[in-house]
């Protein structure tokens, strides 16, 4: 089963190391997605129907809401240690005017790339200092955070491109009715959505609204509404002082093994594992670590 080494959450977002061992669902997120090798075997993501290598020379780059999938194909017994960065664009906004369009949904032109020795380096020694410090200051890890994505993205996207990146459609210029759809699921995030329901939310027909979310979101409604669904179990598991089990009905699975299971096909870890693992930056407590478990 795949596991979690070190995991990270603040408002930069999320920073991973993952042991996997297992693949992964069709997913997105809404943030600026990079996933770099950090040892074992070669694998791959799966973007838009085009498998993307993840190797020592290349790191798999995601624009928000853009499904992918985890392809672990390799024999048992054989891992790949994954550094998983899931940044907010309103992080790399704060720190570089340039990067506000981090969340654009043509942010990286491509999702494969090449990195040069001087980013390798980078990354080992990101990987080095989030695996045996014991600690570690909430500047000390954004600063070696923002050098790693600059390291990545420099020479691979849009970002210093700004007039070209708003000449395409911004993320925000969504249809209307689309967004009141979105509205309809963010605040119904335990239920099962039907079809024929979020059409009727948005005046469409089925099919049209179905054409019209995709055009407009860049990735399809369930995979919208389980974007949706794992950011509230993660924001419950960290700051909230409900049980799994409790988080699980509250979302609206209908057994916690099924909540588990969700999870772990989206995230790569169990629900208990990512609370007991995860170590949070409070923006209250001065850059200080906590652990979710002190919230059991």
């Amino acid at each position: 089963m795949s596991s979690a080494i070190r995991l990270f959450q603040g408002r930069f977002g999320r920073v991973a190391l993952l042991d996997m061992t297992a693949p992964l669902v069709e997913h997105a997120h809404h943030h600026c997605h990079v996933l770099l090798k950090a040892g074992g075997s070669d694998s791959a993501f799966l973007i838009r129907g085009e498998r993307q290598p993840l190797t020592d020379s290349t790191a798999v780059l995601v624009n928000a809401w853009e499904p992918h999938a985890y392809q672990h194909d390799l024999p048992p017994g054989q891992d790949t240690l994954i550094l998983a960065l899931y940044i907010e664009p309103s992080w790399l906004a704060e720190i570089q005017q340039s990067l506000t369009l981090s969340g654009h949904p043509r942010f990286f032109p491509r999702n494969c790339v090449e990195i040069n020795s001087n980013t390798k380096k980078i990354v080992e020694e990101f990987v080095l200092e989030l695996w045996w410090a014991d600690d570690i200051a909430a500047a000390r890890l954004e600063n070696l955070l923002f050098s790693l994505m600059i390291a990545v993205i420099d020479s691979y996207s849009g970002w210093r491109d700004m007039a070209g990146l708003l000449r395409s459609r911004p993320p925000s210029a969504i249809d209307a009715r689309i967004r009141r759809a979105i509205a309809y699921m963010r605040a119904n995030v335990a239920l099962d959505f039907d079809m024929a329901e979020l059409a009727g939310e948005a005046g469409l027909s089925r099919a049209h609204f179905f054409s019209l979310f995709q055009r407009e979101t860049q990735t399809t409604p369930l995979v919208y509404a389980n974007v949706l669904r794992v950011e509230a179990a993660i924001r419950r598991l960290t700051e909230q002082h409900q049980s799994v089990t409790d988080i699980s009905y509250a979302l609206g699975f209908s057994a916690p093994g099924h909540f588990s299971r969700f999870f772990r096909q989206h995230i790569g870890i169990t629900p208990t594992e990512y609370r007991s693992r995860v170590n949070l930056f409070r923006p209250d407590g001065a850059g200080q670590l906590h652990s979710a478990e002190s919230l059991l």
